[in-house]
């Protein structure tokens, strides 16, 4: 098969290939360019891992052959940090990322590249979006792991830092509080006693003379 040669700009830097012009788009930024951070999840376009932010909007990736790339300007998550907004929060990370670390608003990670660029594509066109406009926009992102309520506080996070408002606090200032507690001699979160170890069950709920 003929290979076409595509020319477009990712992550600020202009990049030429030759392509079969039935290739992927997500497979040539993954093989191609070395940008693992999109993800491959369906091939279908129906979980939204391989979202990058493509001429001004999110675009699935997998649904578009990479000829049709030719002459766009693509960012994929590697490129989030560089963007002119990055370094605006209390990170020098872009404020959507910096959203996600702060709102504990990814688990796994897998969908989180996507969901950060469709986070990203809301807040270029609304600075102050209601939680309905956000769970919209991210409903062709799918994941399996957070119930996405922490996702919507990310993206909103995000939207205050970009609007110059004063961001909401992490939810969980030191994650490691209740084990350093429990090491300290005092109870974590919850009474555990037990320095964070599966209960010993045979010692919490000991046999009766007459078990076997």
């Amino acid at each position: 098969m003929t290979e076409k040669e595509i020319t477009f700009t990712v992550n600020g830097t202009e990049r030429e290939l030759r392509v079969e012009p039935r290739k992927l788009l997500v497979h040539a930024i993954r093989e191609d360019l070395d940008l693992t951070g999109t993800h491959i999840g369906c091939d279908t376009g129906n979980c939204g891992a391989c979202t990058v932010y493509k001429d001004g909007e999110a675009v699935k990736s997998c649904l578009q052959f990479a000829p049709q790339a030719d002459g766009s300007e693509i960012t994929t998550v590697e490129g989030m940090e560089d963007l002119p907004e990055a370094g605006m929060g209390e990170s020098d990370l872009h404020p959507v990322q910096e959203g996600f670390h702060e709102m504990h608003g990814l688990q796994c990670g897998f969908c989180t590249p996507g969901m950060m660029l469709a986070g990203k594509a809301l807040l270029e066109e609304h600075d102050d979006p209601s939680e309905t406009e956000i769970r919209q926009n991210i409903s062709g992102n799918l994941c399996r792991c957070t119930g996405y309520q922490n996702i919507v506080k990310s993206i909103e996070y995000a939207a205050d830092v970009l609007a110059g408002r004063e961001p909401p606090e992490s939810p969980v200032e030191n994650p490691s509080s209740g084990v350093e507690a429990t090491a300290d001699g005092g109870e974590p979160d919850g009474g555990r006693t037990d320095g964070g170890r599966p209960l010993d069950l045979t010692r919490e709920y000991p046999r009766g003379d007459g078990d076997e």
